[in-house]
């Protein structure tokens, strides 16, 4: 079993990363393998509404980024967690425009995976951002990681998101909360639930 980390921070050591792997070692604990993937300081390209993907199942940029987490998820993972800096009371718009790609491409895979968010601020802008987030999950029947409060972690400097206590056990109490959702679901078994043919209205008259 296996979950995939999104570090949505420019900041290769930052307090997102920091943050995620408090998650990720509560998760190897459970026995639950992880990997994750820091978008950096690269440009990001953001989706075109080209509908490429619906042809030939990926985006139609081919930039490492997108390729190292389309890997990812078509190698298998039975859960996804994306963490951010909070930028304006929102995720970094970098990592929005590579979900927005990954998403709208990747959904047969993603879909019904266990999914969590998990935002970093200074000061304010964590409940807009982690609602941000969790908006990708809840448009794919994606089950949404809950943890004993939202997953918030508070730090500005590299290095202070370890000072915030309660933020880092809201964050181990969200790895073991995955691994125990993704064992009782066991997502790479059938039996997920028969989708109705999709209704599409627009309200334009």
């Amino acid at each position: 079993m296996k979950v995939l980390l999104i570090n949505g921070s420019p900041r290769e050591g930052g307090n997102t990363f920091t943050a995620l792997s408090e998650v990720a070692k509560a998760l190897n604990e459970e026995g639950i393998e992880t990997e994750i993937i820091g978008i950096g300081k690269r440009a990001v390209q953001g989706c075109i509404a080209c509908g490429m993907c619906g042809r030939t199942g990926r985006c139609t940029f081919r930039d490492d980024l997108y390729f190292q987490v389309m890997r990812a998820v078509k190698e298998g993972i039975d859960g996804l967690i994306v963490g951010s800096p909070v930028y304006y009371g929102g995720p970094n718009g970098s990592l929005c425009a590579l979900l927005d790609r990954v998403f709208y491409s990747l959904g047969p895979d993603l879909r019904y995976k266990p999914a969590a968010s998990v935002v970093v601020c200074r000061r304010g802008g964590a409940s807009a951002a982690f609602d941000r987030l969790n908006k990708y999950y809840t448009i794919l029947s994606m089950p949404v990681v809950s943890s004993q409060y939202w997953n918030m972690v508070y730090g500005q400097t590299p290095g202070q998101a370890v000072e915030d206590e309660e933020g880092m056990q809201t964050m181990r109490t969200l790895g073991r909360n995955m691994a125990w959702m993704i064992k009782k679901l066991n997502t790479r078994e059938e039996g997920h639930p028969e989708p109705e043919p999709q209704v599409r209205t627009n309200f334009i008259r």
